[in-house]
């Protein structure tokens, strides 16, 4: 029997730690107590002021530096170490840790508060291995992947092993990304840093015990200890890596189902969208590109010519159009389609324990799998993705990385399936991501994949959700599930608009879903082809509502591209939940029926089929303004919403700035010389501020490279004056433009005395009806404007 390693959480009522472990001596050097006990050695690591890492090295055993989920992170603090005749202390200016001699114990602390402790620390047991740590019995608990659950996860226990759930509804124990990641509503995050297959097991058997289980690997984990949810996610993602920025046509609306047959297929639907002006970027080629046939075809990686004559033609007029071809793959080949040989010649395949290609059947055939573990397997699969994006492809789909199915019995050179199985997907994105920084430097990846781990962010992976089910309780469960895995790192976790699975012909619910999807990250429909995913098969009142809904998305791009920037600066997720702005209120930790769309917006979708109306919780960090029709919610109460067919609630802040753009076809045609700026004045909010990020939507790291500019809003408010101050910071490399402004400025009730742009006094207008101020101006390059509106003499 395999070994089992357990990682187990306690509450903190248990005290003693192992009794039979000993301490006998210590070192301390660069950031990093060394520590020797009767059984093993302990390695505790200081990353930085927020973040430790600790592993334990059993007698007998070395120590693997190994991780592929973290990142080399350069320690901003110097700790302080002291020792005393009872316990070892390191502190620095967030998290501290307490070791004590005997009973030997480790205690971790936020500052001088206690927020775990090991208790029997590392013991073996027969076949198994545990960690166990000390637990309050009183803390909600999230994380552990993709999964609907609950927000709430406590009382699970969760199987770590990525798998697909075809047709899911409003639950879901196992999903395609399993991560062994531990986050609690007391604002600490424990990651197990360990890829193989395993459980973590959340107080199921409600004792306060947390168990972390896997057959083998690093006995390594961090504790991250912050003082606010975006302070956790800021240093999670310094540990695991930033999401770098996707291209700016990835916030457009794609055109995607299962699947288009024939180039013509392509190019027809493509000219409806173009009729019926409803915008769209890109175009997704699912399995049908290389292969008439669902079975039997994976593993070609060539265009089917009897149905694809000329696709470089194909491509280049779709391009011309401002249209995007994105392509799937899957890491099969299978031993009927054209690749097979070549594959089993380069020796690109997982093998059996002989070293022979492992074969195995599966839905869709005899196949074997593509080892991206060896260089070779890497090298043949890259060159493929190469092929094709000098073709002219724009993105990839890596369909079914889960692995789908990945027998027990197979290798990847030396080490088995189960091993590697979490980090399959993970590493094919990695994959992808290095080969565009070799071969096409300029140019950022569209890396769409259903499978990861921990740190997959970094690769600019874009997950979904899978096959979820065309039904209510599919879409009601898109909420979790994408909260969740913002929550740990993946910012971009999305669905199937619409749902996937299905044959169900539900209007309502497409409209919902697709109205949904305007706030959240990507923008997505797609379904098997028996009911039309595009907007432009659907009825007619159909089609203009998803069309309205989309036309939004476009017009929130400027919006929606600021807070991907935010999101790529410092982890903070696109979607968030209402525990983030109120870690304190025990009613909000479990819900995600609402949730902050950036810092700007609350969004509360429709999730139930005929309902008229919802009840809306309005946090009480701000008042709260209709998107629609601005009326006023007082912060911290909860009200009766009435609902509308043509939009699903969204609230804006009190001060808060939102710009919008244009309405554009596709984003070929964005631009932001052309500003709507609304402001929403509140006299309860004296200062607020807001920005608004623009680069050319294509290069890589354009921050960084200065190639960027960033304007800032500035807002001070009183009942009597409203101050707006609107500055531009330029990266070196971008050249600045002059804009057009309208600013409109919300909840004006009565006719201002005047308006004033630097101190001279220019032309607004004020709607009685709408209660806004409406002020249009030119922004020229290197300067600042300072709005000022005196509302009273």
């Amino acid at each position: 029997m395999k070994k089992l390693l357990f990682f187990i959480l306690f509450t903190y009522a248990s005290v003693a730690q192992n009794p039979n472990r000993i301490y006998q001596s210590c070192q301390w050097e660069d950031n990093t107590l060394k520590l020797k006990v009767s059984d093993g050695a302990y390695e505790i690591k200081i990353i930085n002021d927020k973040i430790a890492e600790t592993s334990f090295i059993p007698k007998g055993e070395s120590f693997n530096p190994d991780s592929y989920a973290i990142i080399p992170v350069t320690s901003n603090v110097e700790a302080k170490f002291t020792e005393s005749q009872k316990a070892l202390d390191i502190f620095t200016p967030g998290i501290k840790i307490i070791i004590e001699k005997s009973p030997f114990k480790i205690i971790y602390f936020n500052r001088s508060s206690e927020i775990l402790s090991e208790k029997n620390g590392y013991t073996k047991k027969d076949s198994t291995e545990l960690i166990d740590f000390n637990l309050d019995n009183t803390e909600a608990l999230y994380g552990g992947g993709s999964r609907a659950l609950g927000m709430n996860r406590r009382g699970n226990r969760l199987k770590l092993y990525n798998r697909a759930q075809y047709g899911y509804g409003d639950r879901a124990d196992l999903l395609n990304f399993c991560m062994p990641i531990i986050l609690s509503s007391k604002m600490y995050m424990v990651h197990f840093d360990n890829a193989p297959i395993g459980f973590l097991d959340l107080d199921s058997k409600k004792d306060n015990t947390l168990t972390y289980e896997t057959i083998s690997g690093r006995k390594t984990y961090q504790v991250i200890a912050a003082d606010s949810w975006q302070d956790l996610e800021e240093n999670y993602t310094t540990l695991t890596g930033k999401q770098p920025l996707p291209p700016r046509w990835a916030f457009g609306n794609f055109s995607s189902r299962f699947g288009y047959h024939t180039q013509k297929e392509v190019t027809e639907t493509i000219d409806k969208f173009e009729k019926e002006k409803i915008p769209v970027d890109a175009i997704i080629l699912d399995l049908y590109w290389f292969g008439a046939a669902i079975k039997g075809t994976l593993g070609n990686f060539e265009f089917d010519k009897d149905n694809f004559p000329n696709p470089e033609k194909m491509i280049s007029d779709l391009k011309k159009k401002g249209i995007k071809t994105i392509l799937i793959t899957e890491p099969f080949v299978l031993t009927t389609s054209k690749k097979w040989q070549e594959a089993v010649d380069k020796k690109i395949l997982a093998t059996d324990i002989t070293g022979k290609p492992f074969t195995y059947d599966f839905y869709f055939g005899n196949t074997g799998l593509i080892d991206i573990f060896q260089p070779q397997g890497k090298t043949w699969f890259w060159n493929i993705y190469k092929h094709f994006t000098e073709m002219g492809v724009a993105g990839w789909w890596g369909d079914l990385g889960e692995p789908e199915l990945h027998p027990s019995k197979l290798f990847h050179g030396e080490k088995t399936a189960d091993e590697v199985h979490n980090i399959y997907g993970h590493n094919w994105a990695k994959l992808v991501s290095e080969g565009y920084k070799t071969d096409f430097p300029n140019q950022r990846p569209f890396i769409l994949m259903r499978a990861g781990f921990s740190g997959s962010q970094r690769f600019g992976m874009i997950p979904w959700s899978g096959d979820v089910g065309r039904s209510w309780g599919g879409l009601k469960s898109q909420l979790e599930i994408a909260l969740q895995m913002g929550m740990q790192g993946m910012g971009y976790m999305h669905s199937d608009l619409g749902g996937f699975a299905g044959d169900n012909v539900d209007n309502e619910l497409y409209v919902r879903w697709l109205q949904y999807g305007v706030f959240q990250p990507i923008f997505r429909p797609h379904a098997a082809e028996s009911v039309p995913a595009e907007p432009v098969y659907r009825e007619e009142k159909t089609k203009q509502l998803a069309k309205q809904a989309i036309e939004l998305r476009y017009q929130m791009l400027a919006y929606n591209y600021t807070i991907a920037f935010d999101n790529n600066q410092k982890g903070t997720p696109l979607m968030r939940p209402l525990l983030f702005e109120e870690p304190l209120n025990k009613n909000v930790l479990g819900r995600s029926d609402e949730y902050f769309w950036g810092d700007a917006l609350l969004v509360a979708p429709v999730t139930e089929a005929g309902q008229k109306a919802k009840e809306i919780y309005f946090p009480d960090t701000a008042n709260w303004y209709d998107f629609y029709s601005d009326t006023k919610h007082d912060n911290g109460v909860t009200e009766k919403i009435k609902l509308s067919e043509d939009h699903i609630p969204v609230f804006v802040r009190a001060g808060a700035f939102l710009p919008m753009v244009n309405l554009v076809q596709n984003t070929r045609d964005y631009t932001t010389q052309n500003i709507e700026l609304h402001y929403y004045f509140d006299e309860n909010t004296p200062k607020s501020e807001g920005h608004l990020y623009n680069d050319d939507g294509e290069t890589p790291d354009a921050y960084e490279k200065g190639r960027y500019e960033l304007m800032h809003f500035n807002a001070k408010a009183t009942g009597e004056k409203i101050t707006i101050n609107i500055s531009n910071e330029k990266g070196e490399k971008m050249i600045e433009l002059d804009r057009k402004f309208t600013l409109i400025i919300h909840n004006i009730t009565a006719k201002p005395q005047k308006t004033t742009i630097d101190g001279k006094k220019v032309k607004s207008k004020w709607d009685k009806k709408c209660n806004m101020l409406v002020v249009n101006f030119k922004y020229e390059r290197k300067k600042s404007k300072t709005i000022t509106v005196q509302l009273t003499k």
